[in-house]
């Protein structure tokens, strides 16, 4: 994949004796021993985000993911350490390009909406555009097409007091969407929402994201918002990433005991998906397979039914071994004939809490299938209980008790 953003080895350090602060850490002081020479708000973060990507970073109150996010836009200059946004490397290119790549390739969605109050939402979704020299009539339809995107067709006119809290973060996301820029920084964009408003917001920013394909970075302390949107998630703490990967691969194999007790309350059955608790299906038979054959593949994998897949591997339902039995006895040629076709299939990327109905449904563990409807997997009823319980990891962070951190 192609990298969009690239962090190497980025420290961040305010105070009096940055470098040396840098240096010290470098040769593996703590932080805390280096207060009364500077803070070090980011410690040697190294990342990619890929282009379309949706790359989350999540931590609690003074973990450096608000430092993090403004420099990745030059607004913060890295102490050490170089960021790419592309082929620029920000701490080398000159002022005004800096000042161009963030009117052109970057736009920022903040918490508390930063609109302009005695503009209209028309006004405030141009704004970008209006600071480029874009001519009025070009901006106004960029702006109103940005508008609808976010569902506020009809409320141009309004000013943002008359508008509610999501209905501003509305605004402040049409106005980035407009700047139509490469990468959108969203920096804790949906916390100031009530909660009904808030899972509203997330989902309008995936639904977004599949039609337009902007490479996100997300910064929140909240990590149910976190694996249900990110693509990837970076975990801070105290300055450091500790942890990158996916939802499955944080929740099912934690890098530290703090990641551990950070995902232990995480409602599992809304993050993992059927792919990531499939194992491979053991009784697969082809459509011109006899009732014999499809009787002889149950017995040696001790099964009730077999899956029946076509040539392509598609999944066209299943034969079981009660109606096997009785077409060997008539005499049937080939099982697709005596095909149950009411099997019920997941897509692998469905969530478990997606997997349950169809287990209860069924005798057979439940067919995983692909975007073609290719059989890629099978999700046992143990296995989809046993997904749901916390690794050892996960139950050694527990015991030890709460982290002394607090969300902001």
């Amino acid at each position: 994949m192609t990298a969009a953003i690239r962090v190497e080895h980025a420290y961040k350090v305010f105070g009096r004796k940055e470098q040396e602060v840098v240096r010290r850490l470098e040769a593996g002081e703590s932080r805390e021993a280096l207060t009364a020479l500077g803070t070090a708000a980011v410690i040697d973060a190294t990342f990619d985000v890929n282009e379309g990507e949706i790359f989350v970073v999540m931590g609690l109150s003074g973990s450096g993911k608000s430092t993090l996010i403004r420099m990745l836009n030059g607004l913060w200059p890295a102490t050490a350490g170089r960021i790419y946004l592309g082929d620029d490397e920000l701490g080398s290119v000159p002022p005004a390009t800096l000042r161009e790549i963030r009117r052109r390739r970057v736009s920022m969605v903040f918490q508390h909406f930063a609109l302009l109050p005695h503009r209209t939402v028309l006004e405030n979704a141009a704004y970008p555009l209006a600071i480029r020299g874009i001519a009025s009539r070009e901006r106004t339809e960029k702006a109103r097409e940005a508008l609808a995107l976010v569902g506020l067709a009809g409320w141009e006119d309004s000013l943002p007091g008359a508008l509610s809290g999501g209905m501003r973060q509305r605004v402040g996301l049409a106005r980035a969407l407009a700047a139509d820029t490469d990468v959108l920084l969203m920096d804790e964009a949906f916390s100031a929402l009530d909660p009904l408003i808030r899972r509203e917001m997330q989902e309008q920013l995936l639904s977004l994201q599949a039609q337009l394909g902007k490479t996100i970075v997300f910064i929140t302390h909240d990590l149910n918002e976190a694996m249900f949107l990110g693509d990837r998630i970076a975990m801070m703490r105290d300055g450091r990433i500790v942890q990158i990967g996916t939802a499955d691969e944080i929740l099912s194999d934690p890098a530290t005991e703090y990641v551990a007790q950070f995902v232990s309350d995480v409602d599992r059955t809304r993050v993992l998906t059927a792919r990531s608790v499939a194992q491979p299906a053991r009784a697969v038979v082809g459509p011109n397979a006899g009732p014999r054959a499809a009787l002889r593949e149950m017995e040696e994998n001790q099964v009730s039914a077999v899956f029946v897949v076509d040539r392509q591997r598609r999944l066209l339902g299943t034969v079981h071994d009660d109606d096997a039995a009785k077409a060997a006895q008539d005499g049937v040629g080939e099982i697709v004939s005596i095909l149950r076709e009411e099997t019920r299939a997941v897509h692998r990327d469905a969530r478990l809490v997606e997997v349950f109905a169809p287990a209860a449904e069924s005798r057979l563990p439940v067919p995983v299938v692909d975007d073609d409807g290719r059989l890629v997997g099978v999700v046992p009823r143990a296995r989809l209980l046993a997904a749901m319980a916390p690794s050892e990891a996960e139950e050694a962070a527990m015991s030890a008790g709460p982290t002394t951190e607090v969300a902001s």
